[in-house]
C-alpha cells in the first residue's frame, strides 16, 4: 500500500535545473535551450553572491530564449530586504509572461559567516523566518487579485514547515547527509497531513558525482548510495527512473531538481517520466 493519494491525489512528474552562468555565455544559451528540448520544466539558479551572475538578470535572459519555467533555487531571505525580494520576484512574472518561480528560504549551513564576510547582520534563524513571510506577503500583495506567482519554500525544522504549511505552493525539505530515510519519510507524510502541496526533492548526488551549488565539495556520494539517502539517485536512468516513482509512491515527491551537469545523463528518465 502506498501513501501518494493520501490527500489530492497523484500529482505529476516535473523536473527543474540548476543551471548558474559558469561558461561564456552562448555556451550557456545553448545549454538552456538544451534543457527545454530534453522535456525539463524549470530553470533554475542558485542565489550565491559574487559565484555567478545575479540571479534575477540571468533568469530574465533565460526566459527569452525558451518555454521553460524559470525559478530561484532558492534565494536566501537576509541577503536582501523582503521588499526588494518580492518586488524583483513580482517583476520576474511580469516579465516572463506568469513563468516565475520565487524560490525562497532562510540560507544555506554557514549563512552566518556570509552575512558577515558582505557586511549585513547575522540575524538568527527566527527572524529570517520572518524575513521569509514578509517577503511572500509582500508578494502577494504586489501580485494583487489577477495573479499568483508560485512559491517554492525550502524548509526543515517544524516552524518553517508550519509556515510553509500556510503560503507556500511547493516545499523542499532541506536534507542533512546521511539523513535516515524512515524518519524523513515520517515527517514529509505529517506535513502532507496538514495541507496537499507539491513537494520537490533536491537531488545533488546522481552516480558518484556531486552537482556545484547544491551539496557540500566533501559529499561522499558512496556514503549516500550506502545507507540508500534521498539526497543521490543511481546514474543508470533505468534504476533512477525506478528510484524516482518509488519516491512519489512511497512519500509523495513529484518535483525533482537536478544539478545542471547531471541534466544529460537523466535526460531519458525526464523523457519517461514527465508529466506522467
Amino acid at each position: 500500500m502506498t501513501d501518494s493519494t493520501a490527500t489530492g491525489g497523484t500529482r505529476p512528474f516535473r523536473f527543474g535545473v540548476v543551471a548558474p552562468l559558469r561558461t561564456d555565455l552562448p555556451t550557456w544559451r545553448d545549454q538552456v535551450r538544451r534543457l527545454a528540448d530534453s522535456g525539463y520544466s524549470t530553470l533554475l539558479m542558485p542565489d550565491v553572491p559574487r559565484w555567478q551572475p545575479a540571479p534575477g538578470p540571468t533568469l530574465a535572459v533565460a526566459a527569452t530564449l525558451t518555454d521553460l519555467r524559470v525559478g530561484t533555487w532558492v534565494y536566501a531571505s537576509p541577503l536582501r530586504p523582503a521588499w526588494s525580494t518580492a518586488w524583483e520576484a513580482h517583476s520576474l512574472s511580469v516579465l516572463t509572461g506568469g513563468r516565475f518561480e520565487l524560490g525562497i528560504g532562510t540560507g544555506r549551513p554557514g549563512i552566518e559567516d556570509e552575512l558577515r564576510e558582505l557586511g549585513l547582520p547575522a540575524v538568527p534563524p527566527g527572524e529570517r523566518l520572518a524575513q521569509v513571510r514578509e517577503a511572500v506577503t509582500t508578494l502577494r500583495d504586489l501580485d494583487g487579485p489577477d495573479a499568483h506567482t508560485p512559491v517554492v519554500m525550502a524548509v526543515r525544522g517544524p516552524r518553517a514547515q508550519a509556515l510553509a504549511a500556510e503560503l507556500a505552493d511547493t516545499v523542499a525539505f532541506a536534507l542533512m547527509p546521511g539523513e535516515d530515510r524512515g524518519e524523513i519519510t515520517q515527517v514529509v507524510r505529517g506535513f502532507r497531513a496538514t495541507r496537499d502541496v507539491e513537494l520537490a526533492q533536491h537531488v545533488a548526488v546522481i552516480g558518484d558525482t556531486v552537482a556545484p551549488f547544491m551539496a557540500s565539495p566533501d559529499t561522499d556520494p558512496a556514503a549516500l548510495h550506502a545507507v540508500d539517502s534521498l539526497a543521490a539517485l543511481p546514474a543508470d536512468p533505468a534504476a533512477a527512473a525506478e528510484e524516482i516513482q518509488r519516491r512519489r509512491e512511497e512519500i509523495g515527491f513529484s518535483y525533482f531538481v537536478f544539478g545542471a551537469g547531471h541534466a544529460d545523463v537523466l535526460a531519458p528518465v525526464v523523457a519517461e517520466l514527465a508529466g506522467r
